[in-house]
Order: structure tokens, then sequence, then C-alpha cells
């Protein structure tokens, strides 16, 4: 698995590090093998660095997520959709920051969608993401402000 392109471990949802993920009892695993990966191969892509903290957010591992979602903002020029005010939430949310948590989604709310804000998949097929993506995620956090990352994630109407 160690071998697999970035794509291959990264973004197949049935496939790299999330098929171990899914495997019972198997989550700390799945972010460790992350970290091999990223280790092995020098991987700073901020994707692979974020899902990592992810899963460690979803075990509990707060410090450790935290440093890891700090890695993952991106420059200014580079954060066209609103990834920083993303990142920002992502990590007010685990600090229980929440005076924070609602700035930083009144800020991803406030943006305005690109006129080539057009998302395909790898194939080119059209995506049905709203804009701006993540938003529903932040609200979650917000909803669900007292429970643990792992259900705040998932948590929408």
């Amino acid at each position: 698995m160690l071998s697999l392109d970035v794509s291959s471990f990264d973004q197949d949802l049935d496939g790299g590090w999330r098929r171990v993920a899914a495997m019972p009892h198997c989550r700390e695993a799945a972010a460790d093998l992350i970290e091999e990966y990223r280790s092995r191969r020098d991987e700073r892509d901020i994707t692979l660095i974020f899902h990592e903290a992810q899963v460690r957010a979803g075990l509990g591992q707060t410090e450790r997520a935290i440093a890891l979602f700090e890695q993952t903002r991106k420059s200014p020029e580079r954060d066209s959709f609103g990834w920083n005010h993303y990142v920002e939430a992502t990590i007010a949310f685990p600090k229980r920051d929440r005076e924070a948590l609602e700035r930083s989604r009144d800020a991803l709310a406030g943006l305005e969608a690109p006129e080539d804000f057009r998302p395909v998949d790898q194939a080119g097929n059209e995506l049905d993401i709203s804009w701006p993506p993540n938003l529903e995620v932040v609200d979650g956090f917000l909803k669900c402000f007292n429970r643990p990352y792992s259900a705040a994630y998932g948590c929408r109407d």
C-alpha cells in the first residue's frame, strides 16, 4: 500500500488508507499508515495531511490533530475556495473556541462563488457540490459543538 501513488492512496474512497480505516478498530492504524506514507515519501500534500489530522481528531488525539491541521493552510493567492476559513473552523472546533468557529463560519459563508466554479471528478463528470465547499461541515461543528469531532463532523440536518 505504501507504494501507491498519492491519488490512489488518498483519494480512492474504497482503497488506500480508507480501506484500513474502514476495518473495525483500525482507525489509529490508518492514521499511522498515512503518517508513514508521508514520512517515507517526504510527502507534503496538504489534503493528505488534513486527512491524517481528521482521523486523529476522530480518535481524540486533539493536540496532534491540531498541529497537523495547522500545516494545511494555503497561501492567500492559492485559496480561492475558502479552504483557510474551513481550516480555521476545523482548528477552532477541537479547541472549543466557539467564537473563532463562528467567525470562520461567517467568513466562509460570505464568500462569493467564482464564475468558473464547476467542480468535476477525475473523469470530468460534473459534481453536485454546494457553495461554499465544507460549509455544511462547519455548520455541523456549531450544531454539535459539545460532541466529539467524530460525531460533529457528520452532524447534518
